[in-house]
């Protein structure tokens, strides 16, 4: 029989000689074992898995545990756009420039989650995207619902959620079980493939000796929302990247648009880059199997990681933007108000 593969060799080289390298291998607190990473490369338009890693270091063990398709870890903030962002914006219950207070608050059940970098007063969800504020998500997910948001994040081929997962800590990645970097990777592949969720797929078909196909990879495929809404949230993750503020500033790539948002879980356990150019759709996973705070010089190491891999990855493509589909317009907002822009404001910026 011979596989017909959907690897990539050379995106697949640059993703395991990055993966080889000591700078990532923090030592365990018992010095019994190392910190873990994964990473999942995606053609988001075909499903196509490019490149798949699922443990640092030379690999020695045959079929060992590959964290990249196995393991289910908390998503932090990573998982933001696509539970709160996706659904809300869809469903017109806000915009990119409605306005959201971000403030200490405590919600239904005591649950009151802090930011990390204080509180911003009156900010637009743009704003709270760039610098990843968690009470404005929260106030979001209220208005989108926890039922509503696990339906879409189903939608785009989440598999792990339970009913537990039914409450506003969904914003911020609090979740039963957890998700795989895979499917991180083929719910962010839905909005950088215009709405459209195909399934991740790691070989095309099998053949017997005779050339005759033998299994035919089946995917499933659906929209989940138009194109005009994945492009109102492809520049909205465009924010993290190109932001004053941006969490994910060091992922940029020259001449190219980059989508990305971090996650980082309690206690520092989980470390995310989730993210996707005009090209491929890659996420990143940093951690310890065994749960373990992670301080990695001040960075972020799964985001380190994603802009090694997707800079060599890049080299030598053309130079490549998002493209707007047809009835995407722009309005003058006033970024005091969220409101359209009237005479007399001057803290204003073009939104879509």
């Amino acid at each position: 029989l011979t596989i017909h593969s959907t690897q990539n060799s050379d995106i697949q080289d640059d993703v395991e000689t990055e993966f080889l390298k000591s700078q990532y291998m923090l030592d365990s607190a018992d010095g019994e074992s190392t910190s873990q990473a994964a990473m999942v490369i995606l053609d988001h338009e075909t499903g196509n898995v490019l490149a798949c890693v699922g443990g640092l270091g030379e690999k020695v063990t045959f079929r060992g545990l590959n964290r990249a398709t196995q393991s289910l870890r908390q998503t932090g903030s990573s998982i933001k756009p696509l539970a709160v962002l996706a659904p809300g914006i869809d469903k017109k219950i806000f915009t990119a420039s409605t306005i959201y207070d971000d403030e200490e608050k405590t919600f239904e059940n005591d649950y009151a989650p802090g930011n990390n970098a204080g509180y911003l007063g009156e900010i637009t969800v743009r704003r709270a995207l760039e610098s990843s504020q968690n009470v404005p998500f929260v106030e979001m997910m209220e208005e989108v619902t926890p039922k509503r948001a696990i339906s879409y994040l189903e939608d785009m081929g989440i598999t792990s959620l339970t009913q537990e997962d039914e409450n506003l800590a969904l914003a911020l990645g609090g979740l039963q079980n957890g998700i795989t970097p895979l499917e991180m990777a083929g719910a962010y592949a839905t909005i950088a493939n215009d709405g459209i969720y195909v399934e991740p797929v790691f070989y095309t078909s099998i053949t017997d000796k005779d050339g005759k196909v033998v299994l035919q990879a089946e995917q499933e495929s659906h929209r989940v929302f138009s194109a005009q809404v994945a492009y109102i949230l492809k520049e909205l993750l465009k924010q993290p990247v190109e932001g004053n503020h941006g969490t994910a500033t060091y992922c940029s790539i020259s001449g190219i648009d980059v989508a990305a948002k971090t996650g980082t879980t309690d206690e520092n356990y989980d470390k995310w880059l989730c993210g996707f150019t005009p090209y491929y759709t890659a996420v990143t996973w940093f951690g310890f199997d065994e749960n373990e705070s992670i301080y990695y010089y001040n960075q972020n190491p799964a985001g380190v990681i994603w802009s090694n891999v997707m800079r060599r990855v890049h080299d030598g493509l053309t130079n490549a933007s998002f493209r707007a589909p047809s009835w995407i317009t722009t309005e003058i907002i006033c970024a005091d108000t969220g409101m359209l822009a009237k005479t007399g404001c001057t803290n204003t910026y073009e939104e879509y």
